[in-house]
């Protein structure tokens, strides 16, 4: 028998065989995790994102075969210094029974909005409605300094050059301003059921959101943050 046609009859089964091998590897690429544990996990995801512009889910899976040791009650906690989104490591804390503690790999996705350029903006250019569509994706996926809140755009001007389709980063725009150097403005202070305002001279140029500083006619140095309308908002 020539090499070829041995060839040709052991190559399907080899290829049965190595189907098998690989079906098997991936079925246990990962398994999951008690259900207890699992929603130990989830409750620290809501807990840790309860702030995040966006929807927070969690998929989490032991490695391999791994198991964990028997427990009846687990608690969940993010290392030191870690953040509740993307590819992660969670510690789960046997609570009562055995005293162990084990780290899972997890995944956090948190859908929501965001923004992109619709044109490519120059540095420089003021940014509208028209440069800019509303996306929604994981966030967890992209740029920590993405652009969720759309309020953050009114009046904005960009400080480098956005390629069309690519998310807007705060880092790359810069707030209107609202306050000149020089201008008389009002300071305002807030407290429990009180509003107080006098007039000033601004000392320094502000964004929105910006810190300011002012002379008052009384020549007191005041500094607070410039709000949307102009005004200097003293901190309490």
């Amino acid at each position: 028998m020539t090499p070829r046609p041995l060839l040709r009859r052991l190559l399907p089964a080899t290829l049965g065989l190595l189907a098998t091998v690989l079906g098997t590897g991936a079925a246990c690429a990962a398994e999951p995790l008690p259900g207890p544990a699992m929603a130990a996990i989830e409750r620290l995801i809501e807990r840790q994102t309860a702030g995040l512009p966006g929807k927070a889910t969690v998929t989490a899976a032991l490695p391999g075969t791994a198991e964990l040791p028997a427990c009846d009650a687990f608690d969940a906690f993010l290392p030191t210094g870690a953040a509740a989104r993307g590819r992660l490591s969670i510690g789960l804390r046997c609570r009562t029974g055995a005293a162990w503690t084990r780290f899972v790999p997890a995944y956090v996705k948190v859908e929501g909005t965001y923004y992109v350029a619709t044109r490519t903006i120059e540095p420089g250019d003021a940014i509208g409605l028209a440069d800019l569509t509303a996306q929604t994706g994981d966030l967890a996926a992209l740029p920590r300094s993405v652009v969720t809140n759309g309020s953050e755009l009114a009046g904005a001007r960009a400080t480098g050059r956005i390629a069309a389709g690519a998310p807007l980063r705060k880092e790359l725009l810069r707030a209107p301003t609202v306050i000149q150097q020089g201008q008389s403005v009002q300071v305002v202070a807030q407290g429990a059921g009180f509003t107080v305002s006098t007039e000033a001279r601004a000392l320094t140029q502000a964004a929105a959101g910006g810190v300011a500083r002012a002379k008052t006619l009384d020549g007191r140095m005041v500094t607070g943050v410039a709000d949307e309308d102009g005004q200097i908002v003293l901190s309490q």
